[in-house]
This record gives structure tokens, C-alpha cells and sequence, in this order.
């Protein structure tokens, strides 16, 4: 095979062979193996966690790998700074704009570069003619003297492309670059791409969107669970079978799974007690809609970067949205207030308990009643007994495993500290559970405990909506599942439609149909 330059196939710019890299005992990085060749466009696919953002810190000099080797030209070579590799020709264009607001667009793209006179001061003549000169190359239009806060983000994004070639990349790794761009600056964005690849640049190009990858990237490696699983031609590989490999689920096994034994997950005939209409938020989600019944347990399925978790904020007040409305029980939801959903009986469970659930430095009693503590209040005091007694009632419910009440909570266990930040929102008496990923982290014991506790709550009559990136989590939990893919409804499955299979190919955007008996 030929690359788009003409440069035989077997020909490479990048690789790496069997990069290890560990974290405190975490293996974020398992004997990894990645090629890229000149002029190729390579799609780097997986799951949250899957190992992306580590793999491309390693081609970057941002980490340096525990084992294995990186190959440039052919030759090994080792980062030991990002500089290093931008001085080999790698460049990295981040999902935010990381360039400097205040300096003009010519500035920007030669920060630290600029040409100087003959007393060593920046030559303004010249360095606009060289960005001009750039720009111009790539069919980019822009007076490079104005201040780059001034200029659309679509715009500042081509600014940061620019600054990324102009180094003699050799290299242009992409992370979400469509993910801020209006539809006609995506398509500036993929005619730059194509003049790029034309000149023998290799892209790695980092996108949840598979109609873009689809259409950008030749060939994709996936990773999953840190080690790369499927390296290969996109033109080989249908869409259903990709998310599959992402996810880890066999085809074949879901096209036979066409009933699903729900468990204590069922429909709910009571009016709703949450409703959620045209909620909107410019480039995250648009006109998602949805109700949640007392009883229920509702999936919201979609792949990474499909709205899920911004569904879920926009639902509990953490996200502001453009346009929508929630209501609990027929009241409205302020919009953007925490403190209102909370108020209205909605509490969420984020999907980072580290960083956004418990408080490490305090015990499991007070990251327990910290939310509950202005309604224990009286006259500005908190009574002990009464902090204690609801303590007590859920760690003996949700079987908290603990020396006692006064241990810190960063003590415990993942399935333990999760359990804490349940029973911190079943203290306050909500109506609706909101679940980001409730057993990301936690090994396979734990998991059904969580699971199990959830099927409880909706038991007695808890409305829950529930985010995981496990496929089969989702199915075997929920009584229906809320497609999502780019931030808006794909569908939504019910009954006999709940399989594996089913949603895999809603995913992708496959149409379904639903088969009463098994072949």
C-alpha cells in the first residue's frame, strides 16, 4: 500500500514497541505497540481510561515510558521533555486552546521563535510576513496582527494547528479538535488535514466521533484497559465491530443475546417523577429529553464523549444549560443550581469519587452527614446523637466495611468509599439517584454489592438514571436505555429491544430489530 505522498506502506515515522508505563502499582500502559507512517491518518480509539492520554504523554515527552522503546525514522530515541519531541517534530493540538490570549495571532504561532534584527529585538515586519506566509499555505484567512482572544475559537484552534507545523512537524497529534468547532470550521479543519497528510505529515487524530473518524482516518489502533487491542485499516472495519472491540464484547455473542433477564429492573406505569425537556448546552448536548418514573432504573448509554456525564450535570444543576428545563415532581428546577436539584430531591453520584465525591483527609461519619448537615441543624448547632444515629442506620444498610464510624474515609476500599457517597445522598431523602459510573474502580465483589444496592433502591420506589461504559452493566440494570451519541437522542430502547446487541448497533447508529426467539 501506498501512503498519500507516495512513500511505500512498510515505511514508518513513529513507533512504539512494547511501552510499559506504571503509575503507584497502576499499569496505565501494558507492552503497548503503536505505528504511524508519513502521510498516514490514524485514529487512536478507546474507552475512558483506556489508556489514550498516557500513550500519547509517552510520544510527547511528557512521561518517559518504564519499559519498551520509541522509534523515530527508525531510529530509537527517547523524550525527556516535551521540547524534545517538538524539536523532533511532534506536535500536540490539545482539546482547549493552549496558546496565549493577549499576544497577537503571529505571535502565537512563533512564540519563542520569533525572527530578531540586528539588535536582537523581535522583528514585527517579518514576523507577520512568515505567519501570513503560514497561513496562507493552509487556506487560512486572518489578519495575524490582531490579539488571538478576538478570533473565533474555531479560528484560535486553526491558530494552534499553524503554530503546530510551523516546527517542521513530522508528527501532528490531534486531541478532540472538533470538539468546540462550529460545522463549518470542522471542515476547514479536515481540508487543512488533507493538505497535511499530502505533505507526507502523519496525524494522530483522538476523536469519540465516529462519523469524523470515519471519514479523516485510514487506519485505527484501539486501546483498551491499557494495552492495545486491534491495530488495523478502517475500510476492514465495520462500525458495530470497532465499539465492540472498544468495549471489549463479542459480536457474535450479542447478535444471540436477543432476550435479557432484566432482574428487579422494570417499567414503572406512575406518573414521572422527573421530566427533562430540550436540555441544550452548546457543543455537549442538544435537546436531550427524558423522564424517569419512581422505580425505574433508566441506562443512559453512549460511547465516551456522547453527553452522557453532561446529561447527568445539566440534570443535577452542575451544568448551566442554554435551553431546557427540569422538573421533579412537577415543580420547576432552577437552572445551573446545585442547591436547588438538591432541594427538589435530585442527587448525584460523579464519576471521579476522588476527585469530585468523598474527602480523604476526613472520617467516614463526616463525609457521610456533610450534605445533610444544615437539615440536622438547629439554631446553627448540629447534635451529635443525631449525626451518629443516621450514621449508623447506613452503614449497617449498606453494609459499609469499616473499624468504625471514625476511620477516614481514604482508608477503605473503592466499593467502600462508594458506598459512603451513596449513603451521603440517601441521608438527604432524594427522589431521584443520579449514577455516574457507580463501579468504575472497584473489583468484581464490590461491583455486585453496588449493584445489587441499586436494584434495592429502586425497589422502594428511588427514580434512578444510571451512566457506565459497561455494556453489559447497562443492559442487565435497566429497565430502559436512553441512547445517546453526539450530544443528542439516538434512541431508546424498552423490553425486548434492552440487549447487548441492540445497543452496541445504536452506538454506531445502526438500525435495530428486535427478534422474539432465540436462533
Amino acid at each position: 500500500m501506498i501512503t498519500p505522498t507516495g512513500t511505500p506502506r512498510d515505511a514508518t515515522v513513529l513507533e512504539a514497541r512494547g511501552v510499559t508505563k506504571r503509575f503507584a502499582g497502576i499499569t496505565a500502559l501494558d507492552n503497548v505497540d503503536f505505528t504511524l507512517h508519513p502521510g498516514e491518518s490514524l485514529a487512536l480509539m478507546g474507552e475512558n481510561g483506556a489508556g489514550k492520554s498516557t500513550l500519547i504523554k509517552v510520544l510527547t515527552g511528557v512521561y518517559q515510558p518504564d519499559a519498551g522503546e520509541l522509534h523515530l525514522g527508525g531510529t530509537t530515541t527517547t523524550f525527556a521533555r516535551p521540547l524534545d519531541a517538538q524539536r523532533s517534530g511532534i506536535s500536540t493540538i490539545y482539546q482547549e486552546v493552549n496558546l496565549i490570549p493577549l499576544l497577537s495571532v503571529a505571535q502565537n504561532i512563533f512564540l519563542g521563535r520569533e525572527p530578531r534584527d540586528r539588535w536582537g529585538l523581535i522583528d514585527f515586519k517579518q514576523l507577520n510576513e512568515d505567519a501570513r506566509t503560514l497561513l496562507d499555505t493552509y487556506d487560512i484567512h486572518v489578519d495575524v496582527r490582531r490579539p488571538l482572544h478576538r478570533l473565533a475559537l474555531g479560528m484560535q484552534q486553526m491558530v494552534a494547528l499553524a503554530r503546530a507545523v510551523s516546527i517542521d512537524a513530522r508528527v501532528v497529534i490531534m486531541d478532540e479538535p472538533t470538539s468546540s468547532l462550529e460545522a463549518r470550521e470542522v471542515e476547514t479543519l479536515f481540508r487543512v488535514i488533507g493538505l497535511l497528510r499530502a505533505q507526507g505529515i502523519a496525524i494522530v487524530y483522538v476523536s469519540h466521533r465516529m462519523d469524523e473518524i470515519y471519514r479523516v482516518c485510514d487506519s485505527v489502533t484501539v486501546l483498551r484497559d491499557g494495552k492495545s487491542v486491534h491495530s488495523g485499516l478502517l475500510a476492514d472495519l465495520p462500525r458495530v465491530e470497532l465499539v465492540s472491540i472498544m468495549l471489549g464484547r463479542s459480536v457474535e455473542k450479542t447478535k444471540r443475546e436477543s432476550l435479557t433477564a432484566f432482574g428487579s429492573a422494570r417499567t414503572s406505569s406512575q406518573a414521572p417523577t422527573l421530566i427533562a425537556t430540550n436540555l441544550t448546552r452548546k457543543h455537549q448536548i442538544s435537546g436531550i429529553s427524558l423522564e424517569i418514573r419512581p422505580g425505574e432504573v433508566v441506562g443512559l448509554g453512549g460511547l465516551l464523549g456522547s453527553g452522557r456525564s453532561e446529561t447527568l450535570k445539566a440534570l443535577a444543576g452542575v451544568m448551566k444549560v442554554d435551553n431546557g428545563h427540569v422538573h421533579v415532581g412537577g415543580r420547576l428546577v432552577k437552572n445551573g443550581s446545585v442547591s436547588a436539584a438538591i432541594r427538589a430531591g435530585i442527587v448525584m453520584l460523579p464519576e471521579d469519587r476522588k476527585a469530585e465525591g468523598i474527602i480523604p483527609n476526613l472520617s467516614i461519619r463526616d463525609n457521610i452527614v456533610l450534605a445533610a448537615l444544615p437539615r440536622l441543624s438547629v439554631g446553627g448547632f448540629t447534635s451529635r446523637t443525631r449525626q451518629d444515629a443516621i450514621v449508623d442506620v447506613f452503614m449497617k444498610r449498606l453494609r459499609i466495611k469499616a473499624t468504625s464510624s471514625s476511620q477516614l474515609v481514604s482508608e477503605l476500599s473503592g466499593g467502600n468509599q462508594q458506598k459512603v457517597m451513596i449513603a451521603r445522598w440517601l441521608a438527604m431523602n432524594p427522589r431521584v439517584l443520579l449514577l455516574d459510573e457507580p463501579t468504575r474502580g472497584i473489583d468484581v465483589g464490590a461491583k455486585a454489592e453496588v449493584q445489587a444496592l441499586i436494584n434495592e433502591l429502586a425497589d422502594e420506589g428511588l427514580a434512578i438514571v444510571m451512566v457506565s461504559s459497561e455494556v453489559e452493566e447497562v443492559v442487565e440494570g435497566s429497565a430502559r436505555v436512553i441512547v445517546l451519541r453526539d450530544g443528542s437522542v439516538e434512541t431508546e430502547l424498552i423490553g425486548d429491544e434492552v440487549t447487548e446487541h441492540h445497543l452496541l448497533s445504536a452506538l454506531v447508529g445502526e438500525p435495530i430489530t428486535v427478534t422474539k426467539e432465540l436462533p
